[in-house]
């Protein structure tokens, strides 16, 4: 959770870091104090793409304890490296149906679930009659443009159906990145909307995903309880490797 004020016994790879982390605590706070919700009600996902796992476990040194990743193969890795930390691994990029099977035994979240295959691709098969169940998220494309993930609004419904059908997949709730273009405010207020149909659905499916290192606020407003947070955390990402 947000609130946490240990210290690293060791010190950071970046002598930044604790005071940038710092200052987003700080943010959700003031955000969760004018939104009238409890700070405590919020989960921080520090978002690691081409990071190095030194990082991550700088990070889980101050407190942190959800790390969300992008890409398959630095994810996997990173998850392995880090074994011995209590971590919840969060998988928020798009995901490919032929790797679903390999990100439920690292991932602990699948915040990407935007399609049929790729739900489908979550269920047993002759080698994996008992599969690892993983929380999910369907992720709702808010803008339109399919290049960027999601399903579109009008079909959630559909997807949540299949979902809870999978059984191998835990529904928490749904997930979205606001447009490039649009005042966050008003894209997050959609997307509070569609939680609310989808728990007609499934009562339990409450969280709402949602909020990145400049529009956290507008989130939190809006009901955002898993926020994403990147560079605010990280400073600038590292050239992809």
């Amino acid at each position: 959770m947000v609130a946490d004020t240990r210290r690293p016994s060791a010190s950071s790879p970046d002598d930044g870091l604790e005071a940038r982390l710092a200052s987003v605590r700080e943010r959700i706070a003031d955000a969760a104090r004018l939104a009238d919700r409890p700070v405590d009600s919020m989960t921080l996902i520090a978002v690691t793409k081409y990071h190095p796992a030194s990082l991550v476990r700088a990070l889980a040194a101050l407190g942190v304890t959800d790390v969300g990743e992008n890409r398959h193969q630095e994810a996997q890795a990173k998850a392995a490296e880090l074994a011995d930390l209590s971590l919840t691994w969060h998988f928020i990029g798009q995901l490919q149906s032929k790797k679903a099977r390999q990100v439920r035994r690292y991932a602990d979240v699948v915040q990407s679930l935007d399609r049929a295959s790729v739900v489908d691709a979550f269920a047993p098969t002759e080698t994996e009659p008992d599969p690892r169940v993983v929380d999910g998220f369907v992720q709702v494309d808010l803008s339109g443009d399919p290049g960027r993930g999601g399903v579109p609004v009008d079909d959630v419904e559909a997807l949540v159906d299949r979902v809870l059908a999978a059984g191998t997949i835990r529904l928490r709730g749904v997930m979205a990145v606001a447009p490039l273009g649009e005042e966050p405010r008003r894209a997050f207020a959609r997307l509070r909307e569609v939680s609310e149909r989808v728990q007609r659905a499934a009562p339990a499916a409450t969280d709402i995903s949602a909020g990145m290192s400049g529009d956290l606020a507008e989130a939190i407003a809006e009901g955002a309880t898993h926020l994403r947070i990147g560079t605010a955390i990280t400073g600038n990402r590292p050239a992809a490797p």
